[in-house]
Formats: structure tokens, C-alpha cells, sequence
């Protein structure tokens, strides 16, 4: 099936508001501090991502930092629309981003590379010498029902339907650590720091982009199964499609959060995460908070591209 005409796509850019690392790390310290027992958030120079435990397609978040949203949910809900099918290397040559783009993020998988709805976890770089993919995407394996964590062909650059992605040219620079353990709150490790920013940006757009290893316990995750083939009209008929698991760790995700949705129908969190034990899906939150870890690197955003944004918002569906 072929992808959208990037040149008929309408793109929104928004330039972000970008604090100084020193602020952020504060902010980020008091909201993570509410949440959890042992916090610490540091400003160092990015480690080299391509090892483990991240294994990321380029070793670092910095060039030019950028946050695209595509899509959104108003394109899987109530009825999906498959015809929501991007070309992420083309939509890049697009906006001309650069002669290297590394992309890490969220989204729906490509459903027709294998025939069926699945997650996305973006990690490719795209550059003038070739493409790096070691993007995975998870689906529900329809005779066990049991999550299937797979590795996409190396020209395989689609996604579906919706993505949160942040970009850069993957070189190393200063990026904010935050290493916590332990939760004593409700609150997720992204939804925590979310909340922190929304809370002192009131009147700004921030945006962070990045990667966390989940360690030391199990991780409440879902994976879209294949399309529904009735409309799903509410949050209840939504998770009952949904299929749930509680995943091993380690764990490691990719996404973006911002402080606010704005006018632009911004996903304020959204990451997916992958192993190398054979699960992965879209991140809720730890089941296990009394031993549970959290390492992640992040990175500020500089610009936001909303790319194809609904008409119509969605009330429910973006958590």
C-alpha cells in the first residue's frame, strides 16, 4: 500500500521554548521527587547509546534536536483509517532536516509489513551513506496471544497512523541523567516529569525527547492487537481490545513528552519500549514500585513539526 504524499501533508511548526539544563534539572528533580525515593538528575555528556544496555542506532541526542508528532489516535479511533500509512525517510527529505537524521520514538507500526496493526519503536538513522535500522515493532501473535517482538528490514522506514518522534543527528553533547529508584507515588516515571513541567511552564511549550532503562522489576505494557473491527467508542471498549502485559525487565523505551497540549492536539507522553528477551509495547507504569529503577538520558527540543493533525480531537485514547 502506498504512503502518503508527504508534499500534500500539512505540517505545523512551532518553535519550542528551551530552558536552560540547569532549570530543567531542577524542575525535573522537585516534580521526580514527589514520586519517588531516590532521585537524581544530573547534566553530563551523553554516554555512547549504541552500547548496551541501550543499543540505540547513534550515540548520542544532540544536532539540532527536534520533536515530531504524526497523526494521532483520531485516525485509529473509533474505526481505523489504513490509508494513514508515512514514509519517515521521505517525510524528512521533505523538510529537509539534514544529511543525518537519527529518529527514536513512538507510533503504530507499519500494519502492512506484516499484515496486521502493531507498536512501533523508532531507532534508525537515515543519512546520506545509507540507512541504520534496528527499529522493532511488537504484535499480538494471534494463535498464542502471546506479545512478538521483531526487528524491521533495513528499508523498512514506514509507520501508521500516529508517532511521536524526536530527531536529532545523533551526536553527543550534554543531555540531563535522571536515575531514580523506588516509587512512593501514582504517578509514572514520564507522567511524573510531565507533570512537573506543565506545572512551571504554564504559558510555554517544552519539549524532551529521549530514551530510559526500566530495571528491576516487571512493567505494565500493552500491544494493539489487529485492527478492530468495530467501532471502539469508549475508554472501557478501548482496553477491552487492548492487549496487556506485565513485562520483564530490563526494559528500554524511546519517546517524547511535552508540557501541554496546545492548540496543536500534542500527545503529552507518549514511549514504547523493547528487549532483548522477546517483549516490548507501549509504557504505563512499573507494577513493581518497591524495587523498581529508572535510568534515562533526555534531551531539550529546539523545534516541534506537527505533521497530518487530525480534524477532530480525541477525548480519550492518548495516555
Amino acid at each position: 500500500m502506498a504512503t502518503l504524499d508527504v508534499k500534500k501533508l500539512k505540517i505545523t511548526h512551532r518553535p519550542l521554548h528551551v530552558p536552560g539544563l540547569n532549570e530543567i534539572k531542577t524542575v525535573l528533580e522537585e516534580g521526580l521527587s514527589t514520586n519517588f525515593a531516590e532521585v537524581k538528575v544530573e547534566i553530563v555528556n551523553c554516554p555512547d547509546l549504541t552500547k548496551e544496555p541501550f543499543l540505540l542506532s547513534a550515540s548520542g541526542l544532540s544536532g539540532n534536536p527536534t520533536v515530531l508528532e504524526i497523526g494521532g489516535p483520531s485516525y485509529l479511533l473509533p474505526i481505523v483509517q489504513r490509508d494513514k500509512l508515512y514514509n519517515i525517510h521521505e517525510l524528512l527529505q521533505h523538510m529537509n532536516y539534514s544529511d543525518k537524521s537519527f529518529v527514536i520514538g513512538a507510533g503504530a507500526g507499519p500494519w502492512p509489513y506484516i499484515n496486521s496493526n502493531c507498536e512501533l519503536m523508532m531507532n534508525l538513522v537515515i543519512s546520506s551513506s545509507g540507512i541504520k535500522n534496528e527499529t522493532r515493532i511488537a504484535s499480538v501473535d494471534k494463535s498464542s496471544g502471546n506479545c512478538k517482538l521483531e526487528t524491521l528490514n533495513r528499508n523498512e522506514t514506514r509507520l501508521a497512523i500516529l508517532a511521536n518522534l524526536f530527531v536529532s543527528k545523533g551526536e553527543t553533547g550534554s543531555v540531563l541523567k535522571v536515575h531514580v529508584k523506588r516509587r512512593t507515588g501514582k504517578d509514572d516515571f514520564i507522567a511524573c516529569m510531565q507533570k512537573a513541567l506543565a506545572h512551571h511552564y504554564k504559558d510555554k511549550l517544552v519539549g524532551l525527547g529521549g530514551t530510559f532503562l526500566i530495571n528491576e522489576g516487571k512493567v505494565k505494557q500493552h500491544v494493539m492487537p489487529d485492527f478492530s473491527t468495530t467501532p471502539l467508542d469508549t475508554l472501557q471498549q478501548l482496553d477491552d481490545w487492548l492487549k496487556f502485559y506485565n513485562m520483564s525487565t530490563p526494559l528500554v523505551a524511546v519517546g517524547t513528552f511535552v508540557s501541554s497540549e496546545t492548540d496543536l492536539d500534542l500527545r503529552v507522553q507518549h514511549f514504547h519500549s523493547f528487549s532483548n528477551h522477546g517483549e516490548g509495547g507501549h509504557y504505563h507504569i512499573d507494577t513493581t514500585p518497591e524495587t523498581i529503577e529508572y535510568l534515562g538520558y533526555f534531551n531539550l527540543g529546539n523545534n516541534l513539526y506537527r505533521i497530518d493533525q487530525p480534524a477532530k480531537s480525541l477525548k480519550f485514547g492518548k495516555d
